[in-house]
């Protein structure tokens, strides 16, 4: 990256002992236990749903029957690659100009037999406007991406998440 890309972009990996199509379907399959139920704007949280195919959402589901789109996969390519729009603005309220999203892709290099890197790179910060380094500064925060990621590791090493 270049160091303007790298100031408007975070990167974070983590490997997991499963291997690469499982990694993919886990982290599809299982996306409510990766993200974390503190992280949506509803008051009521039923679950997270990520729909792995091109044009599917990312939305959270109250309980109350409502629903809120936070993004859309613009790239879906099992078992390698995830891309999708990230629709939130500094704020972290549900933003609805195309051009004011950022973009999260998730790969997976499988890193030996049984074994994946899961490589996130959430870039086009800047896209989101003022105080856009607020919200990169969030992602990239232990409580942003690296926990997301942690909680994948523990979904892959077949544990409980915590309700968290």
């Amino acid at each position: 990256m270049t160091d303007t890309t790298a100031a408007t972009a975070v990167h974070h990996e983590i490997t997991v002992d499963v291997p690469q199509a499982r990694a993919f379907a886990l982290f599809t399959e299982r996306f409510d236990d990766v993200k974390p139920r503190s992280h949506t704007l509803l008051e009521g949280l039923e679950r997270s749903v990520l729909e792995p195919f091109v044009g599917g959402r990312l939305y959270d589901l109250g309980v109350d029957g409502s629903t809120l789109v936070w993004g859309t996969v613009v790239a879906c390519e099992p078992p390698a690659r995830l891309v999708f729009s990230w629709q939130l603005t500094p704020q972290f309220q549900v933003e609805a100009d195309p051009s004011r999203f950022s973009e999260v892709e998730v790969r997976f290099v499988a890193d030996g037999p049984g074994r994946t890197r899961v490589e996130l790179d959430h870039r086009y910060l800047d896209r989101h406007g003022d105080g856009w380094e607020s919200e990169r500064d969030a992602v990239d925060h232990d409580a942003g991406w690296p926990l997301y990621l942690a909680r994948f590791a523990t979904v892959a090493a077949g544990r409980a998440v915590d309700a968290g």
